[in-house]
């Protein structure tokens, strides 16, 4: 796989109001485990949709790869003209910081936000140029989320083309948190 797209759920969506809340290190934790794996195996773009929540998350992850796999980029594709418009200064000074740290950044509609077509034309532009999806999606919690649509139809075009599907659960990012903790509570013990 030579293009990732990397997306999932928007940060409120899962009830993340703020940089600072510690779920999201174990979002990054799991994304890049992955994204370490895919790498490995010649992976030369991380392509995000850029939203505010697992997009931008995912982003800084494959940032931070890159010191370790220089050839490693990183793009954002937005629906629309800045999209970071109405959104809080902390939310814009961290968008802020990831564009200044990405490869590629492009608009698909080179207006402001005009209705749902823009996101189609997004998604249809993010499928096509991407080999595989990371996508962070719970079966259990995302019935009414975002991210429920970009599984449906990447697993449709994993049926029709043999795209590549990887998920990653909130059990995935559960157990993350779960090894920390016990290895935090478990320092200095001898058996």
């Amino acid at each position: 796989m030579k293009n990732v797209l990397v997306t999932g759920y928007r940060a409120h969506e899962l009830n993340i109001f703020g940089q600072k809340h510690p779920g999201i290190a174990y979002i990054q934790k799991a994304i890049t485990a992955k994204l370490v794996q895919l790498a490995e195996e010649g992976l030369e773009w991380v392509i995000s949709p850029g939203q505010y929540g697992v997009d931008l998350w995912a982003c800084e992850a494959a940032i931070d790869l890159k010191k370790l796999y220089p050839d490693l980029k990183v793009a954002i594709i937005t629906a629309f003209a800045n999209p970071e418009e109405n959104w809080k200064e902390d939310k814009k000074d961290y968008y802020n910081r990831i564009l200044q740290g990405i490869d590629f950044y492009e608009t698909v509609s080179r207006q402001p936000y005009a209705g749902p077509w823009q996101f189609q034309a997004r998604d249809d532009l993010l499928f096509r140029k991407t080999d595989g999806i990371v996508l962070v999606y719970d079966e259990e919690t995302g019935a009414g989320s975002s991210a429920r649509f970009y599984k449906e139809r990447a697993l449709k075009k994993q049926q029709e083309e043999g795209y590549a599907f990887i998920s990653i659960s909130t059990e995935d990012i559960q157990s993350l948190a779960d090894e920390d903790a016990a290895a935090q509570s478990g320092e200095g013990m001898e058996f």
